[in-house]
């Protein structure tokens, strides 16, 4: 089957000179790039690489990592992608838990690494792999790549996705976003979650220029609005709601996304930034996407318009061949407008978890209304259906009880970020020395002048009794994991009230 490294080959045969990345190191044409992932993966032909066989890649930011992912597709085997920013014996774990079995790495970083691995060295050339003949196209039902999921409930699990899978949803999403070769796209997400290949891939398949910088100009919005306008950046395909919050929040005209047509947010619930007046900020197209890793990135989008409506959280329509199914406990479809957790089957489910049977076949189970063999993946989160489509509810494991009722914090959250004062808001709930739950407010914000009273004033205008946070904690900046999504876990870990 066809992959994004044979649609790199043909762009660098049309359009040779045609910019493909723009990197702190220089410019690389598509002609360049092609050379350099046949280069790869000559060496990976000679180094045993195959069919399911998973590679680490461990490499910093730059031209050397896109090659890397590129040649490994095209080798038809598997990487895992590792930042190597990230803690020495995080990344060993990761390695292992995906049966890493070769690394892709340069001479810097490996002694660092601490992977007792066979090594690629990317920086040393392998001239005895010149004559190896080009790879075999990929079998579509072998895997592609390991993505561990982000660790919010529990150790990290690496997700299984099958070359089929990836090479669907990256074309899929580059015709549904209109990516084409006018596009400039910006990597946001760091290597090693799912989004960085979203990234990362759609904008080389659709013979865009991609532009990776380093990774300091994208956390502080004062650098990312510079880094925006220097390079004309025309579409941001992973985005988060915290991210755009924060961003909206900076002091002045809200123009930071000027001549950008495209913003595409994923992660986390989009509601509490649009319930904050945050809209206006992206003058193009904003889509609201929807997925868990399990299920190859995105199954539903939904363009959000001009003005919103705030009071619900839709996240649109499944992407082709994917199936959502709304249930209740029984696994029954629950009426239009009734709430019940989601399940999806169909295009971009996984394989499973690696190594691990036990969970797979808990959270992988039979369709009982598809065709034989058909599964669903059950999401653990809560939907209804709408005009608009699917509609993100909450989480089944973020709800809590208080006094009798079942509170989602995401309510909360997003009627504190209306408040004109608050630009950040995640609420965690906690149990006091009587076993009473609560919620705690974690705030950001020019709030020195804003009591706890007046927070509460402005919730009661929306919110019952029983959502009324006990108590609000001010922060100057809410903690976020590597991905760019508030670190709850972080939060609700707080000393007690």
């Amino acid at each position: 089957m066809r992959t994004v490294a044979d649609d790199i080959a043909a762009h660098a045969d049309r359009h040779p000179h045609r910019t493909a990345l723009t990197t702190p190191a220089g410019d690389m044409t598509y002609a360049e790039l092609a050379t350099r992932v046949d280069e790869m993966a000559r060496t990976l032909h000679a180094r045993g690489a195959r069919p399911e066989t998973v590679c680490a890649v461990a490499v910093e930011h730059g031209g050397e990592a896109v090659a890397a992912i590129a040649a490994v597709l095209r080798r038809g085997a598997a990487f895992v992608a590792l930042d190597v920013t990230q803690p020495r014996d995080r990344l060993a774990a990761f390695a292992r838990s995906a049966g890493a079995t070769l690394l892709l790495t340069t001479s810097s970083l490996a002694p660092a690494l601490g992977l007792d691995l066979p090594a690629v060295l990317l920086d040393h050339p392998d001239t005895g792999a010149t004559g190896t003949p080009p790879p075999r196209p990929a079998d579509p039902r072998a895997l592609a790549y390991v993505s561990h999921t982000s660790g919010s409930t529990g150790e990290p699990s690496p997700v299984l996705v099958e070359h089929h899978s990836l090479d669907a949803y990256l074309r899929d999403t580059a015709r549904a976003f209109g990516i084409g070769p006018h596009t400039v796209a910006l990597q946001t997400a760091p290597l090693g979650y799912d989004a960085s290949l979203r990234d990362t891939l759609v904008p080389l398949l659709a013979g865009a220029r991609l532009v990776i910088v380093d990774r300091a100009a994208l956390l502080r919005p004062e650098a990312f609005v510079r880094t925006v306008r220097e390079h004309r950046i025309t579409a941001l395909l992973s985005t988060t709601p915290s991210f755009l919050a924060h961003l909206a929040a900076q002091p002045g005209p809200g123009d930071q996304l000027a001549g950008v047509s495209l913003v595409a947010s994923s992660g986390e619930s989009l509601r509490p930034f649009l319930a904050a007046g945050g809209r206006p900020l992206v003058h193009g197209t904003l889509v609201n996407q929807y997925g868990p890793t399990e299920c190859t990135m995105t199954t539903t989008r939904y363009a959000v318009p001009a003005e919103p409506d705030v009071s619900a959280d839709p996240v649109g329509i499944p992407r082709a061949g994917a199936v959502i199914r709304v249930l209740d406990a029984d696994l029954a479809p629950v009426p239009d407008g009734a709430v019940g957790e989601v399940y999806i089957g169909g295009a971009g489910l996984a394989r499973g978890y690696g190594g691990r049977p036990a969970r797979t076949a808990e959270c992988f189970v039979p369709d009982p209304y598809g065709p034989p063999g058909a599964r669903l993946y059950r999401t653990g989160d809560l939907g209804r259906w709408g005009p608009e489509g699917l509609h993100y509810v909450g989480r089944t494991d973020r709800q809590v009880k208080i006094r009798g009722y079942r509170v989602d914090p995401a309510e909360v959250e997003g009627a504190l970020l209306s408040h004109p004062h608050v630009t950040g808001a995640v609420v965690t709930p906690r149990t006091d020395d009587r076993g009473r739950v609560h919620l705690v407010a974690h705030v950001t914000g020019a709030l020195a002048a804003t009591t706890d009273g007046e927070l509460r004033r402005h919730l009661a205008r929306s919110l019952p009794p029983h959502l009324m946070p006990r108590r609000f904690e001010r922060l100057d900046t809410l903690p976020t994991t590597r991905s760019g999504k508030a670190d709850r876990r972080l939060l609700a870990a707080g000393s007690p009230a």
